[in-house]
């Protein structure tokens, strides 16, 4: 979808926008016990400081980690696009999932002497969410509104004739 690092950190933000977000209004639910309005404004002030933390792993680690992954199970030149889709979407997952889980306990979980069994306890709690939530709902959001911001141009889809 993006076709330079311009538009890779535009859809970056975008996704890191609506997945972290989203895991914060579900973790925040998780923690209180109930999904009130209010979680909806609290989830803000935490994304303040998830967001960032999402993008830079993404940005600079994960989403290489997912792109080398996926290479390897897919033929990108042959493949359906939602091989692909699925292909990058799910090793993301896979490795964000556990990286956010660490720093939402290293930050927000007074976790003591039991740090790692919360960190992998909040990461078993997370996955399920962040990968139905990646599948259905964010993935498919995040490249419909990204399509609308970089609209492909007829031209571009176009081979040049070989000589």
């Amino acid at each position: 979808m993006p076709k330079n690092k311009f538009q890779e950190v535009i859809f970056t933000l975008i996704m890191v926008f609506f997945m972290v977000y989203a895991m914060i209004c579900y973790n925040i639910s998780l923690n209180t016990g109930s999904m009130t309005n209010r979680v909806f404004l609290d989830a803000f002030h935490e994304l303040v400081i998830m967001g960032p933390i999402a993008f830079i792993l993404d940005f600079f680690l994960v989403s290489k980690l997912a792109f080398g992954c996926a290479m390897r199970m897919v033929d990108f030149k042959s493949c359906h696009p939602f091989s692909k889709i699925l292909a990058i979407s799910v090793p993301s997952v896979a490795f964000m999932c556990p990286l956010m889980s660490l720093a939402a306990t290293i930050l927000f979980k007074d976790a003591g002497n039991q740090f790692v069994a919360v960190w992998l306890q909040t990461t078993a709690f997370n996955f399920p969410m962040a990968f139905f939530w990646q599948l259905i709902y964010a993935g498919p959001i995040v490249r419909f509104i990204f399509r609308h911001i970089f609209p492909e141009k007829e031209d571009s889809k176009e081979t040049a004739p070989n000589m």
